[in-house]
Order: structure tokens, then sequence, then C-alpha cells
């Protein structure tokens, strides 16, 4: 089931990565500049301001396969509309349409891969997990210049799209939900509920918090990272070549940081150590010929603890509350994402130095450590009415 839920949230990072990897085509082809190219970016993520509940609740009433693949061909539907487009607001129209897609089956895949590994070794099948979303970004990173230069930008959305859609009709056919865990108890508890407790809902807010902010960092790297190295004196495709790298490496160290961290059980530690490196990577894009070392500290180390943050999801709500609660703390990503990558354009064009909004990213990083703080703090004021859930992990 692991294997299925990762193979198909590789179309999420490949349909997100498209409109950044032929963002000169769309400035040539419609006149934009990059704040312009940043807010279709970030389009991708504004359904999720408005649809993240609703698609929660949906959850108490629709199986979560079911879900997940209308999120699937959402998707591709999304990159249909973007490919054919004639006039930018139809590129945006698609990234919208992409991104109520990228909503549904985000939610289902955390919530179908919390629900299979609670209680077991969650931080690293979220580390596989996440994986996932760099898989398919770097896949694009590498592909979609190549894609533009011969055959036209217009295929960099549709070669996602026939991806997602298949990957959606595999979720139909191949996805079985686990058997109840003991630790749920009986068909009334497991039942999904909207019931959070203030305390539960606090948490949620600032696990959402700490996903939101490592994200936001990690767009401005894959966003601005080729430019910086272009002003170097780089190629086009050699620049994203370079950065694509660091996603790729990102493949191997998820899920090796998040099996270091279930076996020491030290995420605070490793996070912390890993978003200093996160830090220092991006400052090393600064320097002339560092590129290459830069991608792949940040994808090594910077990077690697993704699965010991969206872990915390599991450490905040009950398990037949989780499709209620990811739609709030979705909603937090959401609103993060689809606003910094705007921000970070308009860093950009205001300045037009393109280690500015790299800035930006390294702020973003060094937040993550003070948010994550604050999450442990949270729980270590209220573990006296900690949820005996939340005590037995």
């Amino acid at each position: 089931m692991l294997a299925l839920l990762f193979l198909a949230r590789t179309g999420l990072g490949a349909q997100f990565q498209s409109a950044g990897s032929v963002g000169n085509d769309l400035a040539l082809a419609f006149g934009l500049d990059y704040s312009q190219i940043g807010l279709l970016i970030g389009l991708f993520m504004l359904p999720g301001l408005f649809l993240s509940l609703p698609a929660g609740l949906a959850g108490r009433y629709i199986p979560d396969r079911i879900l997940n693949a209308f999120g699937m061909f959402a998707l591709a539907l999304g990159g249909l509309v973007a490919g054919l487009a004639t006039d930018p607001w139809l590129v945006g129209l698609g990234r919208l349409v992409s991104g109520v897609g990228f909503l549904f089956s985000v939610l289902y895949f955390t919530k179908m891969t919390v629900d299979w590994f609670t209680g077991r070794e969650i931080a690293t099948a979220m580390g596989v997990l996440v994986t996932s979303w760099p898989l398919g970004i770097a896949i694009g990173q590498v592909g979609y210049e190549w894609i533009a230069v011969s055959i036209g930008w217009r295929w960099a959305f549709f070669a996602p799209s026939i991806y997602c859609a298949a990957a959606g009709f595999a979720l139909l056919a191949y996805y079985r939900s686990p058997e109840t865990r003991a630790e749920v108890g009986n068909k009334a508890a497991a039942k999904a509920t909207l019931r959070l407790s203030g305390r539960e809902l606090y948490l949620i807010l600032v696990a959402a918090l700490v996903w939101s902010l490592f994200n936001a960092g990690y767009l401005a790297f894959l966003n601005f990272g080729p430019l910086l190295l272009e002003s170097h004196g780089l190629g086009a495709i050699a620049a994203a070549g370079v950065i694509s790298i660091g996603s790729w490496a990102m493949i191997f160290s998820n899920a090796t940081c998040g099996r270091i961290s279930d076996s020491s059980k030290r995420p605070d530690l490793i996070l912390a150590v890993c978003m200093i490196g996160a830090m220092g990577a991006l400052a090393l894009l600064k320097l002339e010929g560092a590129g290459l070392a830069a991608s792949i500290a940040f994808g090594l180390i910077g990077m690697a603890p993704g699965g010991i943050i969206i872990a915390l999801t599991g450490e905040a709500m009950a398990p037949e509350k989780r499709a209620f609660g990811m739609g709030i703390y979705l909603a937090v990503y959401f609103l993060f994402n689809a606003t910094t990558p705007p921000l970070a354009g308009w860093i950009y064009d205001q300045t037009l130095d393109p280690f500015a909004p790299i800035l930006f990213g390294i702020l973003m990083f060094g937040l993550v450590v003070v948010a994550n703080l604050w999450f442990r703090r949270v729980q270590a004021q209220q573990i006296g009415n900690q949820p005996s859930h939340l005590a037995a992990q």
C-alpha cells in the first residue's frame, strides 16, 4: 500500500513543478513578470484556503480512495486546461483546478498513510511518502526544460496530467483500507467526527505552521535557486539540473532520516540540526561554483526531516478526527504556500537580486525550529490532559 501511495503521490510534485519549470516560457508567451509567474505557482495552493475543511468533512461520507482518485483526476484536468491555454488567465484557471485536486489528494494520501502506520514506524513511513513530492518535482526540473525546448512548453502540463490520470485509476483499482487498529477501539469510536478538543486544535495549527514554513523555504530554493545559478553563468537547463539534484537527494534522505528518528527517539534534535544544514546550504548558493555542493547538502541534510515534521499530525489528534483535522492542517499550509511564492517573486522584482528570495527561504527554515519547539511546549504544558491515544505514543 505504501508503494502504491508513493507512486501515485509522485504525480502531485510533477504537476506542481510544471509552471515553475517553464516560467520563462510563460513570461515570453504571455508577457508576464516574475511576481505574476509566482502568482501562477501559488494559485496551485489557493483552493486549499477555502476547500480544506469541506474536503476533510467529505471523509465522513465518501471512502478515502474515491476522494483521493477524484483529486488525481482534477490534477489531470487542470494540467490539460493550462496546457491548452491561449491567455494567461486560462493558465491560472488550470492551476486552480489542479489545486483543487492537489488539496483532496494530499489530504487523503497523508490520512491513508497515518491510518496504516500509526503506532508502527510512522516517521519512516512518512519519510517515504513525502519523498514522492520531491521526486515528482525533480523529474519535472530535469524533464520539463528539455520538453519545452524539444516539443513546446505545453507538454510540460500535458505529461504530468497523463500520469495523474493513470494514478487515479490505480488508486481506484488497488487501494485497500487497513483493518481497524486495536487502539482505535470499536466502530463507533472509529467513526469520523468533527469534534476537536481545544488542545487538539491548537496542536494541529502549530504542526501545520511547522510544515508550512518548511515548504515555504523549499519553494524559495526551487523557484529561485536556478535564477541564482544562471546569474553565475550557467545555462537554464544546467542550472535547473543542478538544483534538481537537491530534490533527487531527498529521495534517499527523507526515509533515512525518518528511520533514524524512529530508532533514536530524538526527532527535535535531528530537526534542528537539519534546519541549520538547510540554512547553510542556501547561503552556500551565493558562492560561484558552489551550486552543486549546496544542492547536495540541501537535499541530504536540509530537507531530510520531512517525515519527522508531517508525523506531528499523528501526535496532534485522535484517529477518528484525522480527516477533519487534516482539513484544518492543510488550510494553514495552503495559506502559506499560496502567498509565499508571490512574496518571494515580489522580493526579486524589487531587488533584481536572485539571492534576496533565497534569504527569505533561510528565514523560513530558521522559523521551522522555533515553531517545532512551540509544538513541544504545548504538549508539555498540557500533558496531564493528554488523550490516551497520544500518551500511548
